[in-house]
């Protein structure tokens, strides 16, 4: 798998925000159901040229959702996703994610 196929989209959030500011950099990340913290780790040091020393990954669940339809209510799903959140080497930064 590809390093672009493996990480979809950075997560922003109030709580990965904060993650990021602090002197050891946290970055949370959308990843691809079938990746591993390996393929993870790899792929953000081929794309963004960090080190990476720690990678925690997280199945989110979807959530129950309801529709008014013609005949009442629709019950429904929300998709489930996998997230990821990568450490970063002491010192080190993704610049791109500096400006959000």
């Amino acid at each position: 798998m590809r390093a672009d196929q493996v990480i979809i989209r950075p997560l922003v959030s109030e709580k990965s925000t904060k993650a990021r500011e602090g002197e050891v950099k946290k970055y949370t990340f959308v990843v691809d159901p079938q990746a591993n913290k390996f393929d993870i780790m790899a792929a953000v040091k081929e794309i963004w040229g960090v080190d990476a020393t720690a990678c925690n990954v997280m199945n989110v669940k979807g959530k129950p959702k309801y529709s008014r339809g013609k005949g009442g209510y629709i019950k429904g799903r929300t998709a489930s996703w996998k997230k990821a959140i990568v450490t970063l080497v002491r010192g080190q930064s993704i610049s791109a994610f500096e400006g959000v």
